[in-house]
């Protein structure tokens, strides 16, 4: 950690959630937060690319201990589909494999010290430009990167729900489910109410899914923040150690247990959006 800025705990803390914004035209909605994306993109490729070298290099014999680990990870994604998932997992089991180890790479990013973007760009050009540069490497803890991958989510399991009922079965069910009548205009009265509730129902998923991941890693990198005010003096310096220590292996636990239950729901989204009713 780097000593706070003159402006005090606030200004450090306004600093260092401030994105790295590219602004494509006037329209709020044509911003990127080119940090988070960067981010996302290296750790997505350096999981790619390290699951790939070991599947290549993978021997029948005894596995090396690179080779052990991801067998293990692998092994024990396939069977918490197997338990929740009972169809064909040839496409769920990757999908909550890249989910699990995906989520799990970006959130983490929390554990790093969180001025080594700036003290690499103050060796770099100074500090004043450091003052001037935002970087959150975080991007998890960006609201724009958990809605999308709820909604990348939300779309693969629109997609599930329509091999496996058909187009016009996947309609059919919106409007006719869950309030059931054998009577054709009491069908017909139920529809306003079948669809509105089955509208609730899928918006939630990836509504929930994002609040949930972004709330808890926004919130811990927050306690970080906090946690690296006590680095700006002597005195509580030690403290600052201690609890920045305890805060980091308890923030283990979270970082795990959210790419765990992210992972958990969508394979459970998929699994609900192919059942019949």
């Amino acid at each position: 950690m780097a000593s706070e800025p003159q402006g005090g705990l606030t200004e450090y803390i306004q600093h260092h959630l401030h994105h790295n914004v590219v602004s494509l035209g006037d329209s709020s909605f044509m911003k990127i937060h080119l940090d988070s994306l960067v981010v996302s993109f290296v750790l997505g490729a350096l999981f790619c690319v390290w699951f790939w070298l070991k599947a290549r290099k993978a021997t029948s014999g005894v596995p090396s201990k690179g080779q052990a680990l991801v067998e293990l990870i692998v092994e024990f994604v396939d069977t918490q589909v197997k338990d929740t998932f009972h169809g064909d997992r040839r496409t769920v089991t990757p999908l909550a494999l890249s989910i699990f180890m995906w989520v799990t790479f970006l959130n983490a990013m929390d554990l790093l010290p969180l001025d080594a973007p700036g003290i690499a760009v103050k060796t770099v050009a100074g500090e004043e430009v450091m003052h001037q540069t935002f970087f959150r490497w975080v991007p998890t803890a960006d609201i724009n990167t958990t809605i999308g991958l709820a909604l990348s989510v939300f779309f693969i399991v629109l997609a599930h729900g329509m091999k496996a009922k058909g187009t016009l079965g996947f309609g059919k069910e919106l409007v006719t489910a869950p309030f059931h009548a054998h009577n054709p205009i009491v069908k017909l009265i139920l529809v306003p109410a079948n669809l509105g509730l089955n509208i609730i129902e899928y918006l939630s998923k990836p509504v929930s899914l994002a609040m949930r991941l972004f709330g808890n890693m926004y919130g811990g990198e927050l306690v970080f923040m906090l946690i690296a005010g006590l680095f700006a003096g002597w005195i509580s310096f030690l403290p600052g150690v201690l609890f920045n220590t305890a805060w980091a292996i308890f923030h283990i636990l979270i970082i795990l247990l959210q790419a765990f239950i992210f992972m958990m729901l969508t394979i459970v989204y998929i699994a609900t959006a192919r059942e019949h009713h």
